[in-house]
C-alpha cells in the first residue's frame, strides 16, 4: 500500500486491484481520497443547513421567487424534460447497476447500487423528520406539468438519486462524459422544480443527500485513481 498526493488530496492506494476498475487500460489503483471525505462532509453540512429554513406553513420570499421562475417555463418543454428527469427515478439504480455488471465493472456496480438505495431510503427517512408538503400546499397557481406529485416534498428523492449516481460514476468516466453526468444530475434537480413537484430547498436537500451518499460510498468501496496517480503509485512488495 502506498500514500501519494499533495496535502489538498492525499490518497491511499491499494495494490492488486481487479481489472474491472478500468476496462480500457487494465488495472488502475483504487484510492480513498481526502476529497471524498470533504465531499461527504460537505453533503452532510448542506443537508443540515437546508433544513433550517424549511417550514411546513410558510415559504420565504426568495424560495417562492426561485420556484416561480423555474415553474413558469413553457409547457411544451415538458416531454423532453420528463425524459431526462427519469435519470433520478429509482428504477435507474438497478438499470445502471446491471449495465456496470455487464461491463464487468463490479466495484462500480456495487457502488451504484449502494449509493442509489442509500439515497432513496435516506430521502424517505428525512421526509419523516422534516415535514413539508408539495409546492401546491404553499404556493398559489402552481403549474403542474404531468402527473401531480403527492406526499411530502422535502427532500427530493429524484435529485438525490441523480446526484448520488453521478458522484459514484464520475471517476469511471472520461473527461467529457463525467461533466455530462454532472450536468444531467443538475438538470434533474431543476426539472423537479419546473414540473411543480418540489420547491427549491427540496432539491437542494436532495442533492446534498446524494452528495453525501455518493462520496460516502466512494470512501467505503474506493474509486479508480486518476491515470497520472496510478502511474506514480509504487507497487507493494
Amino acid at each position: 500500500m502506498a500514500r501519494l498526493g499533495s496535502a489538498s488530496e492525499s490518497v491511499i492506494v491499494a495494490s492488486g486491484m481487479n481489472a474491472d476498475d478500468d476496462g480500457e487500460t487494465g488495472k488502475r489503483a483504487i484510492v480513498r481520497s481526502a476529497r471524498d471525505l470533504i465531499g461527504f462532509a460537505t453533503g452532510i453540512v448542506i443537508l443540515v443547513l437546508s433544513t433550517l429554513p424549511v417550514d411546513e406553513h410558510r415559504l420565504s420570499a426568495l424560495e417562492r421567487a426561485v420556484f416561480r421562475f423555474f415553474n413558469a417555463f413553457p409547457a411544451f418543454l415538458y416531454q423532453p424534460v420528463w425524459v431526462v428527469m427519469q435519470l433520478g427515478n429509482i428504477v435507474v439504480v438497478p438499470l445502471a447497476t446491471l449495465a456496470a455488471l455487464l461491463a464487468r465493472r463490479f466495484r462500480l456496480a456495487a457502488s451504484l447500487a449502494t449509493a442509489g438505495m442509500l439515497t432513496y431510503f435516506g430521502a424517505k427517512l428525512v421526509k419523516r423528520v422534516v415535514t413539508r408538503g408539495r409546492p401546491s400546499s404553499l404556493v398559489d397557481d402552481v403549474n403542474i406539468h404531468g402527473a401531480a406529485a403527492h406526499g411530502l416534498g422535502f427532500v427530493s428523492g429524484h435529485a438525490g438519486v441523480a446526484v448520488a449516481l453521478a458522484v459514484v460514476a464520475f471517476p469511471y468516466l472520461g473527461p467529457r462524459s463525467r461533466w455530462v453526468a454532472v450536468g444531467l444530475a443538475g438538470f434533474v434537480c431543476v426539472a423537479r422544480v419546473y414540473v411543480g413537484a418540489h420547491l427549491p430547498l427540496d432539491v437542494v436537500g436532495g442533492a446534498a443527500l446524494g452528495l453525501a451518499a455518493g462520496f460516502g460510498v466512494r470512501l467505503v468501496f474506493g474509486r479508480p485513481a486518476p491515470r497520472s496517480a496510478s502511474l506514480r503509485a509504487a507497487p507493494c512488495s
